[in-house]
């Protein structure tokens, strides 16, 4: 069996994530087959303060082990995957903070794997995309795949609703089927399929 975690990046609350995972997740699902499912991930549900272990990510195994029952879990969850799926917000021109210590709390767990990055916003999220997939393909040296889909909330309520409610607006839905949004997540999923398929 073959898993993605679709990985909500998102740790506020309310958090708009939710419903746009659900929406991506609905989208995705007719796609899974016996031996290659998807399952949802919620950075938000493993409480994870600001880093606080004492041995550094890279050396963990090499030097010593997680200390901390949120760092080991945490690291369990990921290492069951074999590709990712992230859904993260833009704050402030730049990725969530919770998003970056999240990865930076593992190193090991990343290396190798693919991974489809879709991001959210006022203006769809390219900043975060952008520095969120420097940093899995530099540091991490993942294979991140080539689409990312960028999600700009449509003008007016919709941007309120998402901030204050974590509700998607109709009028977001609307604009990202008639725009292909929803051909543009099935070609990054395509994408990370393949990337499974090739030899290792």
């Amino acid at each position: 069996m073959t898993k993605i975690a679709l990985i909500k990046g998102s740790t506020r609350t309310p958090s708009v994530g939710t419903d746009i995972a659900d929406w991506i997740h609905n989208i995705l699902k007719p796609e899974t087959t016996d031996t290659l499912q998807i399952e949802r991930l919620d950075i938000a549900d493993f409480n994870l303060p600001v880093y606080d272990e004492p041995v550094v990510p890279a050396m963990v195994t090499a030097l010593k082990q997680f200390t901390k029952d949120h760092s080991r879990k945490w690291s369990a969850a990921i290492a069951s995957f074999q590709g990712y799926i992230f859904v993260i917000p833009e704050y402030n021109l730049g990725l969530a903070g919770g998003t970056k210590n999240a990865i930076d709390y593992l190193y090991r767990e990343w290396p190798g794997k693919p991974v489809a990055i879709i991001s959210y916003g006022a203006k769809g999220g390219s900043n975060a995309s952008q520095q969120l997939s420097e940093s899995l393909r530099v540091v991490m040296k993942m294979e991140v795949m080539a689409t990312s889909v960028l999600l700009p909330f449509a003008p007016g309520p919709d941007v309120l609703s998402a901030i204050n409610e974590g509700a998607l607006g109709k009028d977001s839905r609307k604009a990202w089927e008639a725009d292909g949004k929803k051909e543009e997540v099935l070609q990054a999923w395509k994408e990370l399929k393949e990337a499974l398929e090739q030899p290792k």
